[in-house]
């Protein structure tokens, strides 16, 4: 049974719920936004009409909707942004733990952020007061499939803008008819005539490796549109004024450096920072992140504080006012309107933040940070010689994918190495006895590690990894990736745990115990069967039937009172 789905007849109180449930894998809504002589930018219409949006996230998704008035955009312009939930917003428990747990850690669902995938539309209208016709189409989700819900919005918008609502409520009952995103599973997306065919990522995929392969070997009738990724940007494009730095950007991500995106627009500023998050994967970036900020958002204040140090987020804007505002600010990246220099993109500078002017601030990043790591030349070499002979950006983007994959890779496995082994030896886990602790972490213990196993194995650059390993132990990553493999090995000690406990003779263990120590047992077996299927770990098929059929046996041969008492206990 898909744990997605509602099972029996729903109630009439948990008919829209049931309803929604499909779509809500997939989308918390969507809303339209228009602009307002009156009140500026207001909701228009939220679909499907139930969602319940606090007042705040109204307001954040209006201001953060619309390109701001600097920006210029005429025509169709496409965007991301994220913002922070309202507290105490009850989630469906459920799908996130299904879901997240055979998620790659950089694709699993938000539980505490909205992303929001917008379209906007700006044309000349004589027959609106302002003579421009404003509004923005925009999917809210907790899912980052960029790729994917900006493939779809290019489908639905220019029909919307033309049919509107009925068109609206049309697309979102097709997706309530999506199967849900099951990790590793080939989809097929009907929506307006249109057939996407995706491939949910999983996290036993092979890192870098080709999504349309996977999907050719799955067998699956030919569907007309087929996207080779959900979530995959196009890095080079991203990327090309600011190729000769790569490292040192990468160097920034890693370390959850405080970091602000300055550019001419929307667009160009939320790819910016989806791209620089993505940078260090498959390694999770564990900070906040906003790709499109404004100064009506809600966290304005929290970050734009001078009586603290800035907060370890990457922000996106394009309001000029920021460069003021952001002056104390480590490390800010001014982009421009992408100039060729010849068949080059012209590549920005590395500027020391006195040169940051309020007025006229010209492109470049403006930083006092030294790398660890020098440059890979071979890496710039081959980039710029692939646009002289007009290579495809998406080749171009594979190339400096595997590049970011390897590097990341290079620095993260002596970490898993050295994190594996802090895991107690099989054999020391027993079932008469809790399971043993994973040893604890010790940073001077892996820093001797890397003269034997170390990232030059692996990694032709160098530098100084382990000055780079030393500051990476004080950021947001390390913590969010060391509780992540702390958790994952702490799951698997406890499946070990089951499974030896299933394999023992617990019946021949009972028969020279007291009926204490006997209900004693049942009570701590009961509550590992318990707590391993809310976690639903990962264990052998039919360890989990076999504890509860010996629970049950043991209860049976008990005296009619204990087993009165344990069978409602």
């Amino acid at each position: 049974m898909n744990p997605f789905e509602c099972s029996g007849s729903p109630r009439p109180a948990e008919d829209s719920r049931c309803r929604w449930l499909r779509f809500s894998s997939w989308l918390e809504c969507v809303c339209v936004v228009t602009f307002d002589l009156e009140l500026g930018q207001a909701i228009e219409l939220v679909y499907p009409q139930d969602v319940k949006l606090t007042e705040k996230e109204k307001t954040s998704i209006c201001y953060l909707s619309f390109p701001d008035s600097y920006s210029g955009c005429l025509g169709d312009t496409q965007f991301s942004f994220r913002l922070r939930q309202s507290v105490g917003r009850r989630t469906s428990r459920f799908t996130e733990d299904v879901y997240n747990r055979d998620a790659p850690v950089t694709l699993q669902r938000e539980v505490s952020h909205f992303f929001g995938y917008v379209y906007f539309r700006q044309v000349k209208d004589v027959s609106v007061k302002r003579g421009y016709f404003q509004k923005s189409l925009v999917l809210v989700s907790r899912l980052p499939y960029t790729h994917l819900f900006h493939s779809l919005l290019q489908i639905i918008a220019p029909e919307f803008f033309e049919k509107l609502e009925p068109c609206l409520e049309a697309v979102c009952n097709e997706i309530d008819q999506w199967p849900s995103p099951i990790p590793g599973l080939t989809l097929n997306l009907p929506v307006m005539g249109v057939v996407l065919q995706v491939r949910i990522p999983s996290k036993t995929d092979k890192p870098g490796g080709s999504p349309v392969k996977q999907i050719a070997r799955e067998n699956l009738l030919p569907a007309p549109t087929l996207l080779p990724t959900i979530h995959e940007l196009d890095l080079f494009r991203c990327f090309q004024s600011v190729l000769i730095h790569l490292q040192m950007l990468w160097e920034l991500m890693l370390l959850g450096e405080p970091v602000v995106v300055m550019a001419p627009s929307p667009n160009v500023s939320s790819e910016t920072v989806l791209a620089l998050v993505s940078s260090i994967s498959p390694l999770k970036f564990c900070c906040d992140f906003r790709p499109y900020f404004t100064i009506h958002d809600s966290e304005f204040r929290e970050y734009t504080t001078r009586t603290q140090a800035p907060a370890s987020v990457i922000l996106g804007v394009t309001n000029p006012f920021f460069i003021k505002t952001f002056q104390t600010w480590p490390h800010i990246i001014r982009l421009g309107e992408t100039k060729m220099a010849g068949d080059l993109p012209k590549q920005v500078k590395v500027k020391k933040l006195s040169k940051l002017k309020t007025l006229d601030t010209k492109p470049g990043i403006y930083t006092a940070y030294k790398t660890f790591l020098h440059k890979d030349k071979i890496l710039i070499k081959r980039l710029l010689k692939g646009i002289q002979r007009k290579r495809p950006s998406e080749v171009q983007s594979a190339i400096l994918r595997r590049h970011l994959l390897e590097l990341t890779q290079s620095f993260i496995i002596p970490l898993e190495r050295y994190m594996a082994s802090q895991m107690p030896l099989q054999r020391s886990v027993t079932p008469w006895k809790t399971p043993p602790q994973i040893r604890p972490f010790s940073q001077d213990e892996f820093m001797s590690t890397l003269d034997h196993t170390g990232p030059q194995l692996t990694s032709v650059l160098k530098g100084d990894w382990m000055g780079l390993y030393r500051k990476f132990f004080r950021s947001p990553n390390f913590d969010g990736w060391y509780r992540h493999r702390h958790k994952e090995m702490t799951q698997k000690l406890e499946s070990l745990h089951l499974e030896v406990i299933c394999n023992a003779d617990l019946l021949g263990w009972t028969k020279d115990k007291s009926e204490v120590e006997i209900v004693d047992l049942i009570l701590k077996l009961r509550e590992k069967l318990i707590k391993a299927r809310r976690q639903q770990l990962q264990v052998k098929d039919g360890v989990l039937d076999k504890l509860e059929a010996f629970i049950t046996s043991i209860i049976s041969s008990l005296p009619e009172d204990l087993q009165t008492v344990l069978g409602t206990h």
